[in-house]
């Protein structure tokens, strides 16, 4: 999945039980992340993506979407539950979101802006805050 391309569509369903379908949130900012939590890298990244989302989360025009790449669920929750990470989370069954969105490894994060298009994709871990924050900004501005 590249800039500029519509960004594949997905249904997942969280480790909490919630459904999302991505094409619900069109007209939103979306931040789709790929980790795993067996992953070093995505680590390094982890509190800057909860710092984000939330500064956004009460806006209700940006969502957070942690896709779980090959992992198990107790070692997925142990790593959300040590980052403290809130914002929406679930496993990739079967990597069918992965293969999508033909990812190479963990972690990548795709932005996608209000029309459903792929603004914005990141291989390996946003460095700062404001990284991520610049990129979602800019999408928010009418």
């Amino acid at each position: 999945a590249k800039v500029g391309e519509k960004a594949p569509e997905f249904t997942i369903t969280t480790f909490d039980g919630m459904e999302y379908k991505l094409s619900d949130f069109r007209g939103d900012v979306i931040v789709v992340n790929f980790w795993s939590s067996w992953c070093k890298p995505c680590e390094q990244e982890a509190e800057v993506l909860e710092t984000a989302w939330r500064q956004y989360k009460g806006q209700g025009d940006v969502l957070f979407i942690g896709v779980n790449y090959v992992d198990t669920e107790p070692e997925a929750m142990g790593y959300l539950n040590k980052f403290n990470i809130s914002f929406p989370n679930g496993a990739d069954l079967g990597t069918k979101i992965s293969q999508a969105y033909r990812i190479r490894g963990v972690p990548e994060t795709y932005v996608i802006d209000r029309n459903g298009i792929l603004a914005f994709t990141l291989k390996g871990p946003f460095q700062s805050l404001s990284q991520i924050t610049n990129v979602i900004d800019s999408l928010l501005e009418p």
